[in-house]
């Protein structure tokens, strides 16, 4: 195989991002909460035998993953690929090899760890983990043109880098990739494969057409979106590919249907869980983890959960809530710095910060009602809620 970009051809040791480091430096409190439900047989089968923590885990399955995905993305055309490459972090603008500027791997190893909980090797998931991940990131692509964001995991977001139509067309060359890497599996799950990536696709469109219509919608009124619609966004335009990576993993390693169901399931309100995080970080996130600016999400207006549900809150935040009403009604278009402080403060005072750590809370409950009787390797399923609980969580 020939590549324009050596990179793609390198070492696939992948250093820990940010978010992994400061994961595994809270592991001792993120792991309560990740196997606090596991079955006294879970618990048992792995007494002796330390689970590894959330950042290891996301290490170990993207050097799984990483060769076959580089061999697929060095599959694209030259320049559409070294702007893939680019996306993923493995190299500069031009096509210089980089380090330590890529994501966590998220998707491609919840394939790997629902592919070893059905009982097989990790390597049974490597085509489904590749496809979804090259879909996050064309996801990803197309999200920082629409959102109009400049910076991504600390560098310029593709667009901004290469352009506004060059992002867009390498966005649209990962989409097409990962329908052929699934399209390429032996045997006859193929075609169920490729079906249910489709699925989870067209969930995602609804999920960021939601989202991209609730910016014209009042902030308060008959009209205003409700924490119902927030809810079917969410798991739109994020549990959709969560649930399908997980799905993924366990066809691919011969599961049974109702278990690639329940864990598609558990994907799913993963990924509310995982979007009211998101919100969270978009407001009070730390600038050093996440790459992007601190209050982003109120300065473009974003009707985010915590947001939403300080605006409905009744009893004692109802004084801030209407303040706040009052605030995003009143303010231009880009906020300024002061107008953002006092936004997330009246969002606090209100309620709207605990209500969002509440309902991420409920949502990982229900991830774990969908695991509970379903037949999974101790080991691999202790690995998945471990990396569940550090993804609901973070540092919110």
């Amino acid at each position: 195989m020939t590549t324009a970009f050596p990179v793609l051809l390198g070492a696939y040791e992948t250093p820990a991002t940010a978010d992994e480091t400061t994961a595994t430096a809270h592991q001792t409190a993120d792991e309560p909460t990740a196997t606090a439900h596991q079955t006294a047989h879970e618990t048992t089968a792995t007494a002796g035998e330390p689970i590894a923590t959330a950042g290891e885990i996301l290490g170990r399955c993207r050097e799984l993953v990483r060769p076959a995905l580089a061999e697929t993305v060095g599959r694209l055309h030259p320049w559409v690929g070294e702007m893939a490459a680019y996306s993923f972090g493995w190299c500069d603008v031009g096509g210089t090899p980089a380090e330590g500027a890529g994501g966590k791997g998220v998707r491609q190893a919840l394939a790997v760890l629902c592919a070893e909980a059905a009982g097989a090797s990790g390597e049974a998931a490597v085509a489904g983990a590749v496809a979804v991940e090259l879909v996050h990131t064309f996801s990803l692509l197309h999200d920082d043109i629409m959102d109009g964001d400049q910076t991504r995991r600390t560098r310029p977001t593709v667009w901004k880098a290469y352009g506004t139509g060059p992002a867009v067309l390498a966005g649209d060359a990962l989409f097409a990739l990962a329908v052929e890497a699934l399209a390429a599996v032996p045997g006859a799950g193929a075609t169920a494969a490729v079906r249910r990536l489709s699925v989870a696709l067209g969930d995602l469109v609804r999920g960021q057409a939601d989202d991209l219509l609730f910016e014209s919608r009042p902030w308060t009124g008959a009209t205003a979106v409700g924490p119902e619609e927030y809810r079917r966004m969410a798991e739109h335009k994020t549990g959709a590919l969560l649930g399908c990576a997980a799905a993924l993993g366990a066809a691919l390693a011969g599961a049974p249907e109702s278990t690639a169901t329940a864990l598609d399931r558990a994907g799913r309100h993963m990924g509310v869980a995982f979007q009211v995080a998101d919100d969270l970080l978009g407001i009070w996130g730390d600038p050093a983890v996440t790459g992007k600016p601190v209050h982003r999400d109120l300065r473009q207006r974003k009707k985010t959960f915590p947001v939403l549900a300080a605006l409905s809150a009744r009893g004692p935040g109802a004084s801030a809530a209407g303040q706040l009403a009052t605030l995003l009604e009143e303010s231009p278009d880009t906020p300024d710095d002061a107008t953002t402080h006092r936004a997330a403060d009246l969002i606090e005072q209100a309620g709207g910060r605990s209500a969002a750590l509440a309902e991420a809370d409920r949502h990982i409950a229900a991830v774990e009602r969908c695991l509970e009787g379903l037949p999974l390797a101790p080991r691999a399923s202790a690995e998945l809620r471990t990396l569940l609980g550090f993804l609901a969580r973070r540092d919110i």
